[in-house]
């Protein structure tokens, strides 16, 4: 049974208007005629946001928010969802 609070959040998403960007991106994509059309943009898109992130991620090491140590530390981080016995 779905909860009050997930049953409130999808009530507000569906209430919000699109936003003009996503209409944009409604009318290119509504333009697709083929899979292949389809996994290209995906692909476009995939490298966009990847490129984003490695641009975030080496301003983030310039700025040494992000350093070797923090790198080793990450590697013996546990981010384990804890569950009760």
């Amino acid at each position: 049974m779905y909860n009050r609070k997930f049953i409130m959040e999808a009530a507000t998403l569906q209430a919000k208007p699109f936003t003009p960007f996503q209409i944009e991106m409604l009318e290119l994509v509504s333009r697709v005629s083929s899979e292949v059309e389809m996994q290209d943009i995906r692909r476009m898109l995939g490298q966009y946001f990847a490129k984003r992130a490695e641009d975030a991620l080496d301003r983030l090491w310039d700025e040494g928010v992000l350093n070797d140590n923090v790198m080793e530390e990450w590697k013996s981080e546990h981010m384990r969802t804890p569950y009760k016995q």
